[in-house]
């Protein structure tokens, strides 16, 4: 299976154990615990090193050693992208069915020698929704704070915002096709379904088959604009992969709590 599409890259399964088990609860977890998770998990245990190492380097791990154990904590970093992720998790529902009508319009001019700094912005852009319309023409349902989407980029500077209402004779569902790939949200769907519905699927280790879970639903929704329900086709697969998840996450949460007492060395951040 195509570990883009599987959920199963380690950098996505740490990322989802941290929201799990470390965010929001001012601790730090032995190095060797989380190993062992990622060993669970299916990880190499070289790929395994280079993830927390890669996570260091991007400012999402604080590394402390206490006496002969060297211990993870979340930054600030780290907690803002966690609790983002959380939100759309749990706190965020899969289609967007209160829409107001409205829809925040973004373009953006960038020099051609911004490669870099145009992936950075197009990124956020996809995570909060957004579809490219044409060229630098972006399109969001409903509004955006555009101000924080793009703190701290340097495209900040190069770009305008709108909020704006379709008029006739605009052809809003066609807007959305042209706009979002609808076949390729739903295939990631329908891949999750498939994967998750059936027995036995993912790690034999209850912790490690939370984590996937998590990891590969976090994925799943990862590019998902929550667009306007009235606009999507009636066959659309996200409500049953969302209690799909919730049901699995249910079965798996109590197994894989005992299992992280047991392997898990925690203790509290100072």
């Amino acid at each position: 299976m195509d570990e883009e599409r599987d959920g199963t890259r380690p950098q996505t399964v740490l990322l989802a154990f941290l929201g799990a088990y470390v965010l929001g609860r001012d601790v730090e977890v032995a190095t060797a615990g989380v190993l062992e998770l990622l060993r669970r998990a299916e990880v190499s245990e070289q790929a395994a090193r280079s993830t927390l190492s890669r996570a260091a380097r991007r400012g999402l791990l604080d590394r402390t050693r206490r006496g002969r154990e060297v211990y993870l904590g979340l930054t600030p970093l780290a907690r803002r992208v966690l609790d983002d992720g959380g939100d759309r998790m749990w706190r965020t529902g899969p289609v967007n069915d209160d829409w107001d009508g409205s829809w925040t319009l973004l373009s953006y001019s960038l020099p051609d020698s911004w490669a870099k700094q145009r992936h950075a912005l197009r990124a956020r852009l996809v995570w909060a929704g957004f579809g490219s319309l044409r060229g630098g023409l972006w399109l969001a349902a409903g509004p955006v704070d555009v101000t924080a989407l793009v703190d701290g980029l340097e495209a900040a500077a190069h770009l305008s915002a709108f909020t704006a209402t379709a008029l006739p004779p605009t052809d809003v569902d066609a807007l959305v096709r042209d706009a979002w790939d609808l076949d390729a949200l739903a295939g990631d769907y329908a891949r999750f379904v498939r994967r998750w519905s059936e027995p036995g699927r993912g790690p034999a280790d209850p912790l490690a088959a939370q984590v996937a879970l998590e990891a590969d639903w976090l994925r799943t929704i990862r590019n998902d604009p929550r667009l306007p329900v009235r606009h999507l086709p009636a066959s659309w697969p996200a409500v049953g992969a969302h209690d799909l998840f919730l049901r699995r996450h249910r079965e798996l949460a109590p197994r894989a709590a005992e299992v992280a007492a047991e392997i898990l060395r925690v203790r509290d951040a100072r």
